[in-house]
């Protein structure tokens, strides 16, 4: 005597009609999350390689030890819009402050940078303001 054999075609479907659309509303809100989290993500990482690269610029000392002339205001300026237009961060010269403490080689140089990255979700836009700096340890 053999056992009946299970009979998958037939019965109620594992997706009802109220199922579906819940699914396809849990995917579609999943997709949304990750693409925001994707360009909040990208956005905050690029604000650290920033602010890394701040700290490298400021930290430059050839000048200290008579290796090269001082470096203007301009100069390290331009370089920090060089590096942001690199992360994709559009800067413009009056976002970037440079300022000198000290005199000869115990001079030091402070670079920060202030300015606004948005995130694009379905027509919508949020504002996330970063402000890196030299000063700042790395974290």
């Amino acid at each position: 005597m053999s056992l009946p054999r299970p009979n998958f075609s037939r019965g109620p479907s594992r997706f009802t009609p109220m199922k579906k659309p819940a699914l396809i509303a849990g995917v579609a809100l999943l997709a949304l999350a990750v693409s925001a989290g994707w360009q909040i993500a990208a956005n905050d990482l690029a604000n650290r390689q920033l602010e890394e690269n701040l700290r490298d610029l400021a930290s430059r000392n050839a000048e200290h030890i008579g290796l090269s002339a001082p470096t203007t205001d301009d100069d390290l300026r331009n370089s920090v819009i060089h590096d942001a237009k690199e992360l994709d961060i559009p800067l413009d010269p009056n976002q970037v402050t440079v300022q000198h403490t000290g005199e000869g080689k115990s001079s030091a140089v402070h670079l920060s940078a202030d300015y606004t990255a948005r995130v694009r979700l379905l027509g919508f836009s949020f504002a996330f303001h970063f402000t890196p700096s030299s000063d700042r340890p790395p974290s």
